[in-house]
């Protein structure tokens, strides 16, 4: 089967995911979908009247495989808005295609949602930056040697050409900021929000202090292995994306030390408290 062969059809299983998961829903339709990364899936808890459908039980839907995705939607009220939540992404290291990466994000759009907020654990390879920190992504640089556009383009999907100069909404960013002054954690310390660049690799291997140094030179301030891909996506797609990193480690070169998935989900864990504070203030108040 040639590529073109195999891309066709993309928007049908779309619409089949998407029935599959409206005929749950009685009649609501979300308006703002969130993406959680590893360590931070519990904010899907929080949302009430809640829907939980397993990815496995969606038409064309891959499965999560990473500690930390739980691997289902959570469609239900947060902060008085309809939201879908994804406990858990898919991974391009995982195995899957670009394109099956993103799938859910086209899926979130033809449910009703405009916005998305996306979420991941990040390394920081900027010096002022420090573990336990939020990053606004402002632009991330695409590492992974893919996208998910190649190939044949359904117009239904997007645009062939689709502009990226704006991939995470300044609008987005500088409400999160406005919002940030009031969010403290449990311990009654505010937040500290930064804001960069993110590289997004293909993974899974962490990075050597020879690649991290050269990330930082050509103007990376986080490193992580999702998010780019969605993000295309969600341009393609027409939809508004704010980007948030949880800063999991410090990925400096000239100084870097050993790292465990283990250690990158503990630091999340400690974060979730600011980050959940800071996404429902943002779903609260953003205009739709």
């Amino acid at each position: 089967m040639s590529i073109t062969q195999a891309e066709q059809g993309t928007i049908q299983q779309v619409r089949e995911a998407a029935q599959a998961i409206s005929a749950r829903l009685g009649g609501r339709k979300p308006l703002i979908g969130l993406i959680l990364g590893s360590g931070l899936g519990d904010l899907a808890g929080q949302v009430t009247e809640g829907v939980s459908i397993d990815y496995s039980e969606v038409p064309h839907f891959p499965v999560s495989t990473v500690e930390g995705h739980a691997g289902r939607f959570v469609i239900g009220e947060l902060e008085g808005r309809t939201v879908i939540v994804m406990q858990g992404r898919f991974h391009y290291y995982e195995g899957y295609s670009m394109k099956k990466v993103v799938f859910p994000v086209y899926v979130m759009r033809e449910l009703g949602v405009r916005s998305l907020v996306i979420t991941n654990a990040a390394g920081g390879m900027n010096r002022d930056f420090k573990a336990g920190d939020l990053m606004l992504i402002s632009d991330h640089i695409n590492l992974t040697g893919d996208s998910p556009l190649i190939g044949a383009n359904e117009p239904e999907l997007g645009v062939r050409f689709p502009d990226m100069s704006r991939a995470y909404s300044r609008d987005y960013r500088s409400l999160a900021k406005a919002l940030a002054a009031g969010v403290k954690g449990e311990d009654g310390a505010p937040l500290t929000l930064q804001e960069g660049v993110y590289c997004g690799i293909s993974g899974p291997a962490y990075m050597t202090p020879a690649e991290l140094t050269m990330l930082a030179r050509v103007g990376g301030d986080a490193v992580g292995m999702s998010t780019v891909g969605e993000v295309i996506a969600a341009s393609h797609a027409g939809l508004k994306v704010l980007g948030i990193s949880c800063i999991t480690d410090m990925a400096i070169g000239e100084e870097l030390e050993p790292l465990t998935h283990e250690q990158v989900m503990e630091v999340a864990t400690r974060t979730k408290p600011k980050f959940q504070a800071l996404v429902k203030a943002f779903v609260a108040a953003v205009a739709l």
